[in-house]
C-alpha cells in the first residue's frame, strides 16, 4: 500500500482510472490546477491525492459545469478554508492548554477584549 502522497502513478494509468484522456490531464497540469511529480525522467507521476483533487475537477466541471477559471477559484478558496480551519483547530488546542495550565487563577485574572483578536491578561499579586 502507498501513502497518500506518494507519486506512484503515471499519466496511462491515471486516464483509464478516470476515464478521461492524457491530453485532459496535461491542460489540468497547464492550468496550475494540478501539480504531479515528475520523475528523473521527467516522467508525470501521480499520487492518490492528486487522483482525489482531479476526481472534484471532473465533478465541478462534469456535473456542475464549471470553467477551468472557476475551478481554479474554487480550489484556492477550499486550500484558504483549509488552511483556516486547521489554524482554528491549532488555536483551540492552544487555548485548551492554557486553560489546563491555569498559570493565572481566574480570581486574580482580569480580561479585556480590545477587540476580536485580543485578549490581555493581567495577573494580581
Amino acid at each position: 500500500m502507498h501513502h497518500y502522497d506518494e507519486p506512484v502513478y503515471l499519466i496511462s494509468i491515471v486516464s483509464k482510472i478516470l476515464d478521461i484522456h492524457p491530453q485532459t490531464l496535461r491542460q489540468y497540469e497547464r492550468e496550475n490546477l494540478i501539480k504531479p511529480s515528475r520523475s528523473n525522467g521527467k516522467i508525470r507521476l501521480y499520487s492518490q491525492r492528486d487522483i482525489d483533487r482531479i476526481k472534484l475537477i471532473l465533478r465541478l466541471t462534469r456535473e456542475l459545469g464549471v470553467n477551468l477559471a472557476g475551478v481554479d477559484i474554487i480550489l484556492r478558496l477550499k486550500e484558504n478554508v483549509d488552511t483556516m480551519e486547521r489554524e482554528i483547530a491549532d488555536l483551540r488546542h492552544e487555548v485548551e492548554v492554557v486553560k489546563n495550565a491555569r498559570s493565572v487563577s481566574p480570581e486574580k485574572a482580569l480580561v479585556t477584549k480590545k477587540s476580536v483578536y485580543e485578549m490581555i491578561i493581567f495577573e494580581g499579586d
